[in-house]
């Protein structure tokens, strides 16, 4: 029996959320920067406050790397896709749009999973 990823908290800096210039409106300024304060709550460890990031958070080793525990491979053209067996995910980079629906329906055909099938959404701001 495999093990399952578990979930990570979010690690944020200390007080985000109640300072501006912490990344209230900045998300870039939320990453995490280790307590120091003497009365820290989070540096104490206290219940009921965020966790701290710790080696015990990181993943196994034998999951590292593997999207829904299926090792992804890059494919560029159709005669790669042929190589590549059942278990293994698929990732389509740099290429252009034909050939890219092409490489899909091969791989549906094949019934290949596909990790970045669609395409993100552009914002317009």
């Amino acid at each position: 029996m495999e093990k399952s990823k578990r979930k990570k908290p979010n690690f944020k800096r200390q007080d985000w959320n109640k300072k501006v210039k912490l990344g209230k409106s900045q998300k870039k300024k939320r990453i995490w920067r280790t307590p120091v304060g003497i009365h820290s709550q989070i540096r104490l460890g206290k219940k009921g406050y965020s966790k701290k990031p710790a080696i015990g958070w990181g993943t196994d080793n034998t999951l590292k790397g593997k999207i829904n525990n299926l090792e992804p491979v890059r494919v560029d053209n159709i005669k790669q896709l042929e190589n590549i067996k059942k278990t293994q995910g698929i990732i389509i980079k740099n290429i252009g749009k034909r050939k890219k629906q092409e490489i899909i329906e091969s791989a549906n055909k094949m019934k290949i999973t596909i990790l970045n099938k669609y395409k993100r959404k552009k914002q317009d701001n």
